[in-house]
């Protein structure tokens, strides 16, 4: 394959701003370079300044349509490829193509051309852009017809807007540089207002500067540039999902509209073990704040915190970075560097913006006491906490002959850190007090009394203190992370389940429903959609009592018109939090099957369009051809003018005779079809012998297949009665051995009956051609004529033998007769014995 050709587009906001002047100009300044430039189709439109570029460049042939008699021309392709220039102008790509002409869309045609590698110079408004051409609608009010997809535009080596002002151009309207005359004034007030022509110019301009903007993050990829060019404000602010973080957000909003085309970016940095994060509800919240001020939320994972920040905002080529300042306090700044400080130190390029807030400077507080302990487990921690160090005192008394003070020391230091393993920081820091106190007493010279003589006593004193408290605050702070642990092991197990019953069941939000009443202890868990103002009940579990969202104990908006409620008992906030994430995937459940729904009724509504057209068609031959015969025959017969001998007049009756019944077979065929689709097929169902139908069934069979010549019957009439309706068991029989003597080639047909347990079966066997195997279950469809290949019929007959049948309480079965051909089994309930039935 050859190199493809290049595609310039020019790009306006609306007609006549003037693209098609400028890419006649660039036609000349090529052609002026020596390059081969031809015009495949340039559309003037009346334009006399347009119309003269066109002059002194060679213009190709049109291609001559008829379309309802009016004569239409269409860029021909043929010629261009023929021609091989190197240069072809092809004028208004998003234009439609009159019928006949080898494509539908004139882009297509340009694609044609620029796969031989010939280079296109064409036109475009923005209006024409698939994207957006249902937000213009909105904006002008035109509906327009002719798009051309995205991805087209976007694959151009070249997209040049040519722009003009709204004034300008209505100036160069109301002159009649555009429209002539008479379009003037209807054109200005409509199409051309000003308010239209400054939405598109401003769309226009942003599509362009998105594409600038995807051209020069595609060159940053390829040339791994990391440095921030700031050629666009980007504002990043940072999120932690405290308290602060509103008025961080909207402060960054406010530095954001200081220029107006600054993009916002709000993030928020998720550590990566999942442990410790801002609640569903807090990010949920600034979620919604963020749309409000016209930012976009970004969730990213991380550890080291600054890092993360300063990759997410290095990637979206951030020229400014917002935080808040930090909570903590000055004294324990002064300890440990806070995010703010570290970020500044790491920021290079990028502006730092600390932003101060109520929640500055605060302070850390002290971890909650781990509180899922039982009762009895506090009692012994106390316990521990007296007992402990009472008992290193002892040991310390009594062995004063052994170890010295170091050894007490040691003991009393092992009595706290037992106890702060144990019982966390309360008694960790009783133990602590109590043993320095008991410690000092019977033990620290001088013995029995509280004073201390030795510095050194002071630093041990003051050292078991500080290692009751950091060994109590490692404990807590485990303790609390494996109790998140728990509940979010709880919380993914539980989320886990809610996912494979979406993905796995056909409709899953009943079970889903059901799975939150259940895990939640509510009475009711409800999907309340609001439709024109009202909200209905789209799913619901348990009574419902909840049909909107004011009347709920628990409400979650998944979306704005889409509520998750329920009733019972208010929730947590913990359990709310689950019920928000949860929330999606109950969403995710409603939509899918909502579409289920409609591919259904698309398949009913596909189904019914074939089902009419199989009707037509079949209609169109099986009526028409004993109509025509009835017709002819019965014209012949009254042509005054005709001499008919006694056995001519004979065989045009006998025509007759035989295409009216072929009508009523037509007739009743499609009224037994219609009373089985309707449900008004009642049977009146009492012992009748098969051999006896079988006989009956012959005299309905159509004589023109020689039904007593190719029909044998091999039914033993000493073969229990069936319990069916005789008329329609005849019906029945007549429907299947017709449709054997019309598909069967001309082979024998064989009626056969067999009894097996409880049932009776009558089999209608033919040696013909057979069905294939993948037809053998469609062929008791309605309208299944044996592939449509010329056969006649409506191809109702089976269908109605297996309506009729089924109402009749039997089965009807295809299978493959041994040999070669087709067996129909028909198994009926055998009729009781007279012995059995109630006197």
């Amino acid at each position: 394959m050859g190199t493809r050709g290049e595609l310039r587009i020019y790009l306006g906001a609306a007609p006549g701003v003037g693209k098609t002047y400028a890419m006649l100009g660039e036609a000349h300044r090529r052609a002026g370079r020596g390059t081969a430039v031809v015009v495949g189709l340039v559309e003037p439109h009346g334009r006399s300044k347009t119309a003269a570029l066109i002059e002194g460049l060679e213009v190709l042939p049109r291609r001559r349509l008829t379309h309802r008699g009016v004569v239409l021309t269409e860029l021909d392709v043929d010629a261009v490829l023929a021609r091989a220039p190197q240069v072809v102008l092809v004028d208004e790509l998003a234009h439609t193509n009159a019928p006949g002409s080898r494509n539908a869309k004139r882009w297509q045609d340009v694609e044609e051309i620029l796969d031989a590698g010939i280079t296109v110079l064409t036109t475009l408004n923005i209006q024409h852009l698939e994207s957006l051409n249902d937000v213009i609608e909105r904006i002008t009010g035109v509906h327009q017809r002719e798009t051309v997809p995205d991805e087209v535009v976007r694959r151009a080596e070249q997209v040049e807007l040519v722009d003009i002002t709204p004034e300008a151009l209505r100036r160069r309207l109301a002159h009649g540089n555009v429209y002539s005359a008479e379009k003037v004034d209807a054109a200005m007030a409509n199409y051309f207002q000003p308010r239209n022509l400054t939405a598109l110019r401003e769309m226009a301009l942003l599509w362009v500067a998105d594409e600038v903007e995807v051209a020069l993050q595609r060159y940053r990829a390829d040339q791994h540039v990391t440095d921030v060019w700031e050629t666009r404000e980007r504002v990043v602010v940072a999120l932690t999902g405290g308290p602060e973080s509103e008025t961080v957000l909207r402060r960054a909003a406010r530095i954001a509209k200081r220029s107006s085309s600054a993009e916002l970016f709000a993030v928020h940095v998720l550590r990566g073990d999942g442990l410790v994060t801002a609640p569903v509800s807090a990010l949920a919240n600034l979620r919604r704040v963020a749309e409000d001020v016209g930012a976009s939320f970004h969730t990213v994972v991380g550890d080291d915190v600054p890092a993360a920040l300063l990759d997410f905002a290095r990637g979206v080529d951030a020229t400014q970075l917002v935080l808040g300042t930090s909570r903590r306090s000055r004294a324990a700044r002064l300890l440990v560097e806070g995010i703010g400080t570290r970020v500044v130190q790491r920021s290079g390029q990028i502006d730092v913006h600390m932003v101060n807030h109520p929640e500055a400077g605060r302070g850390i507080r002290l971890p909650h006491r781990f509180s899922a302990v039982s009762l009895t487990r506090r009692a012994t921690e106390w316990a521990l906490g007296v007992v402990l160090p009472v008992a290193a005192t002892a040991a310390g008394i009594l062995g004063q002959s052994v170890f010295g003070l170091s050894t007490d020391v040691v003991l009393f230091f092992l009595a706290t850190v037992v106890v702060a393993l144990v019982g966390g920081l309360g008694p960790a820091l009783f133990a602590a007090g109590a043993g320095a106190l008991l410690l000092n007493f019977f033990l620290t010279p001088p013995l029995y009394t509280l004073t201390i003589a030795e510095r050194e006593n002071v630093i041990t004193l003051v050292a078991m203190v500080l290692v009751a408290v950091l060994v109590a605050l490692v404990v807590d702070r485990a303790a609390r992370r494996a109790q998140q642990a728990a509940a979010a092991g709880s919380e993914a197990a539980l989320l886990a389940s809610l996912s494979r019953t979406v993905l796995t069941r056909p409709e899953p939000l009943p079970r889903l429903l059901d799975k939150l009443r259940e895990a939640f202890g509510l009475t009711t868990v409800a999907i309340l959609e609001r439709q024109d103002g009202h909200w209905t009940t789209s799913a619901c579990s348990g009574p419902p009592d909840c049909a909107r969202p004011e009347q709920a104990d628990v409400d979650v908006a998944v979306e704005p018109d889409v509520h998750l409620v329920g009733r019972g008992t208010p929730l947590p906030a913990a359990d709310q939090r689950l019920l928000e994430a949860v929330g999606g995937q109950a969403l995710l459940a409603l939509r899918n099957q909502q579409a289920t729904r409609e591919v259904a009724e698309a398949h009913r509504r596909a189904d019914a369009t074939e089902l009419r057209s199989a009707l037509l068609s079949a209609l169109g031959h099986d009526l028409r051809t004993p109509l025509a015969s009835i017709k002819a025959s019965a014209n012949s017969l009254r042509d005054r003018d005709l001499r008919l001998s006694e056995h001519d007049s004979s065989e045009l009756a006998a025509t007759i005779e035989e295409s009216a019944d072929r009508l009523t077979a037509v007739v009743n065929n499609l009224l037994d079809s219609s009373r089985i689709a309707t449900g008004a097929v009642a049977p009146e169902p009492r012992p009748v012998g098969l051999d006896e139908v079988a006989l009956l069934s012959m005299r309905g069979l159509d004589p023109t297949y020689r039904p007593a010549e190719r029909v044998g019957l091999e039914i033993d009439e000493r073969l229990p009665a069936v319990l069916a309706d005789p008329g329609l068991l005849e019906r029945v029989v007549v429907n299947v051995v017709d449709n054997a003597l019309r598909h069967g080639a001309g082979a024998p047909v064989k009626l056969r009956a067999s009894r097996y347990a409880d049932m009776v079966e009558l089999r209608v066997v033919d040696s013909g051609p057979g069905v294939p195997a993948d037809r053998l279950k469609r062929m008791f469809a309605p309208f299944q004529r044996l592939g449509d290949r010329g056969n006649s019929g409506l191809g109702l007959g089976l269908s109605v033998a297996r309506g009729f049948t089924e109402a009749m309480g039997g089965t009807i079965t295809a299978e493959d007769t041994p040999g070669g051909g087709l067996t129909i089994v028909i198994s009926l309930p055998a009729a009781p014995h007279p012995a059995a039935l109630p006197s």
